[in-house]
């Protein structure tokens, strides 16, 4: 098969779309041909040389895919050859075929194409695990998400206001804000103009946001303890603005507020295959019925992953970028 490759860490031009072994599904793994794979910032930090794969995960990037099942390892039920499924990874994504946990497997949703549902499996399980089972979103509440028009924003837009929540955004600039209130979201932040603890604050009559979902990391963890309700939870999944910051422990005291942190890729298959459980559960009768969908902005060839990840890098993108063998 040919999958992109990395034989040395470094700019776009590292990326390499070459000739492999095909992988062979082990104890408990199906083998799926890939039909997309979907672009992620942590397979940007791969490429760089930040952010290698958990042991025992395929060597290329890729952290989700869609496609159709041809082989079953040992061990194996409930799903069968030719089934079309998508699935997250720990990587391996970015190739022709990839070998996947049983665990991690989704069938693709009633009414989307198999390459469309490559765009789901991880803004779901992010969002889903993050925003719902760590920080119990509830009806009536206000979430904060930063980066809304991203793929994580475009999906934790549509599945907080599934459940009944108010949506406060960030965003860069009118044509993202835009699109973030097509999705519902209620309240618009430009952060470039902005001062989203103030806009937040306006919108919740001084409250501020029960939930905060971040993907900025140190930059703002002192203006999100600000925007935190009283018994609020803020939960940090990115780190562009960067690792270290201060955090006021008397505010979050005064708040008696929560700050989590977390990744997806590099848990234990078991805690991954619960949470894919859940998103099958809560999130997929969603997306079968058309209130949740996935949001795209452009589908390019596999062998051009460079230039699909300069365009995340650029950050001009609205939703996930998708790559096709």
């Amino acid at each position: 098969m040919h999958a992109i490759t990395i034989p040395e860490p470094g700019g776009p031009e590292a990326l390499v779309w070459a000739e492999v072994p095909d992988p062979e599904p082990a104890e408990g793994e199906v083998l799926v041909e890939v039909a997309a794979t979907a672009v992620n910032r942590a397979d940007i930090l791969q490429r760089q040389g930040f952010y290698d794969p958990p042991p025992g995960a395929s060597p290329y990037p890729g952290l989700e895919c869609a496609g159709r099942i041809t082989a079953l390892g040992p061990g194996v039920s409930g799903w069968a050859e030719g089934d079309e499924v998508c699935a997250l990874l720990g990587g391996g994504g970015y190739a022709e075929k990839v070998a996947v946990p049983a665990g991690q497997l989704l069938p693709v949703p009633e009414g989307l194409e198999t390459v469309q549902a490559a765009a789901l499996p991880e803004v779901t399980c992010t969002v889903w695990s993050n925003v719902f089972m760590i920080s119990q979103l509830r009806p009536g509440e206000t979430v904060l998400v930063h980066g809304g028009a991203s793929g994580i924003g475009t999906m934790a837009i549509q599945l907080a206001k599934a459940v009944g929540a108010k949506v406060a955004v960030t965003a860069g600039g009118p044509e993202k804000l835009e699109r973030c209130a097509q999705l519902g979201a209620d309240v618009l932040i430009d952060y470039r103009e902005q001062d989203f603890v103030a806009e937040v604050k306006a919108a919740t009559d001084g409250a501020g946001a029960e939930v905060i979902l971040d993907i900025m990391g140190a930059k703002y963890l002192e203006r999100n303890v600000q925007a935190l309700a009283v018994n609020g939870r803020l939960a940090v999944i990115g780190l562009q603005g960067g690792a270290k910051g201060e955090l006021n422990l008397g505010a979050l005291l005064g708040k008696r507020a929560a700050v989590t942190a977390t990744s997806l890729r590099a848990r234990p298959l078991a805690e991954k295959a619960a949470i894919v459980a859940a998103v099958r559960e809560h999130v997929w009768p969603l997306v079968g019925s058309g209130q949740v969908k996935p949001v795209i902005d452009r589908t390019m060839p596999m062998a051009e992953a460079g230039a699909a990840q300069r365009v995340l890098e650029d950050g001009g993108h609205i939703g996930k970028v998708l790559l096709t063998p």
